[in-house]
């Protein structure tokens, strides 16, 4: 009889895809009901992020910004009339401002956030959160002190997508979790942050000495302003800028609020312009048991010179399939072994019958009938073409200023997504592992 090993699987095939339904229309409001909110930071994330909440019917009153230039842009695209800037503490004295939008370099997150929301303002702030680990409390106790609104700028909490994710994952589409891979991969120069520097960046149109803030005081280089994401004195690196996005929808899908141990490597491969962060990046990092899920291991990698298009996505790994998140959603299943099999080929022939003897009398055979037939194949869930989770962010945080219910995305949602990511760069730069306490919201000596 042949003894090689054995495999036993139902066989079949199936494969669907079902369209997600996006957010019902906004019912328009009257100009009373309009909330009035500022911009301070308007970069390239501020402006798109005034974009969004315009489209959600906010009105921009006020933007504040270090570059002269960019405050006149800010007029010509949104009208000579909004009040401009380049001290952000005048647009937090203006009573008629309701809502800031934090736009800024990753260093000045915090300060802004806390002196917004004691002038009585609600804050939408950019991710992440804050800039450095001891941030993250103060920016916390500052929300719960004021009861103002604040929500971190990560939109996948706020995705059709997302949301399918995670109603198929709490129903059990993929069995007990026991893995998560996620990347985000770019292959581009201004993907890999080597943006624009307008010629007219002169001492008299930019504000160097508020740019720095509490960063060193360094001679005026306009590239760290334009290209401030290359520095660790303002940016966060990749850990921060994209890491932290893997956190956040990884985290609203699956109910986990932090790891406990996280490691980082990595290295600066290609993109040798003088920045100090790497531009290769892998994490790991070990989630605890809780009520919401197993235990299990993520896995990030971020790399800017990829060799291809620029790509990002989730693999949840679970005991009975695998979910993955790009576009849409997919739950892809292969039947599991009816059967375990057996490797008895090098035992003597008596005790290869004697195995085989036991072994049939707990798996008898199955004679294979048309119900025995178990379905594989993928299940697909995919949003409407031109569907923007930026958009529905902004409409939720809009939402939540008029009626005052907390937001999904929080300061301590936000720093939950955040801490991990940070420690990531302390693990980088520091060559060790670091321990987290996702529940206390404190690093473990």
């Amino acid at each position: 009889m042949p003894t090689t090993r054995r495999h036993f699987l139902g066989t079949g095939a199936g494969a669907v895809a079902v369209p997600l339904l996006a957010q019902a229309p906004r019912t328009p409001r009257s100009p009373n009901d309009r909330i009035q909110i500022a911009l301070i930071g308007a970069g390239g994330m501020g402006s798109g992020d005034v974009r969004s909440s315009l489209e959600n019917g906010s009105k921009l009153v006020a933007v504040s910004d270090v570059y002269q230039g960019r405050l006149t842009r800010a007029q010509e695209v949104w009208g000579s009339d909004i009040f401009a800037t380049r001290d952000y503490r005048e647009v937090l004295a203006r009573p008629d401002v309701d809502a800031v939008i934090v736009g800024t370099p990753d260093h000045w997150h915090r300060q802004i956030s806390i002196d917004a929301m004691n002038a009585g303002k609600d804050v939408y702030c950019e991710k992440p959160m804050v800039q450095h680990v001891d941030d993250g409390q103060p920016v916390i106790d500052t929300a719960r002190k004021t009861g103002r609104i604040i929500q971190i700028g990560s939109q996948r909490v706020s995705s059709i997508v997302y949301k399918k994710a995670q109603e198929l994952f709490r129903g059990g589409a993929i069995g007990e979790l026991n893995m998560v891979e996620a990347w985000w991969d770019r292959n581009s120069a201004i993907g890999a942050w080597q943006y624009s520097i307008p010629p007219d960046a002169t001492k008299e149109n930019i504000d160097w000495d508020r740019f720095l803030g509490r960063a060193p005081k360094v001679p005026f280089e306009p590239i760290r302003l334009f290209r401030w994401r290359n520095y660790q004195d303002y940016g966060t690196g990749v850990c921060g800028d994209l890491f932290v996005h893997l956190f956040s929808g990884m985290h609203f899908v699956t109910g986990a609020i932090g790891p406990t141990r996280v490691y980082a490597t990595g290295g600066l491969r290609f993109w040798k312009d003088g920045r100090d962060v790497p531009d290769v990046m892998l994490g790991v990092y070990d989630y605890p048991k809780t009520e919401r899920h197993p235990a299990f291991n993520l896995a990030l990698r971020v790399n800017f010179v990829n060799g291809g298009s620029e790509t990002s996505g989730f693999r949840f790994v679970g005991s009975e399939g695998i979910l993955t998140i790009g576009s849409g959603v997919t739950v892809s299943k292969q039947p599991r072994e009816t059967e375990p099999g057996y490797t008895i080929e090098t035992f003597p022939k008596n005790v290869q019958d004697k195995f085989l003897k036991q072994y049939r009398e707990e798996h008898p055979v199955i004679r294979a009938t048309a119900d025995s037939i178990r379905p594989t194949g993928e299940e697909k869930f995919l949003p409407p073409a031109g569907y923007s989770d930026h958009v529905d962010h902004h409409r939720n945080f809009l939402d939540a200023v008029r009626s005052r219910k907390p937001v999904v995305e929080d300061a301590v949602f936000g720093f939950r997504a955040a801490a991990p990511a940070l420690l990531s760069n302390v693990s980088y730069f520091e060559q060790r592992v670091c321990e987290w306490n996702p529940e206390s919201l404190a690093t473990r000596s």
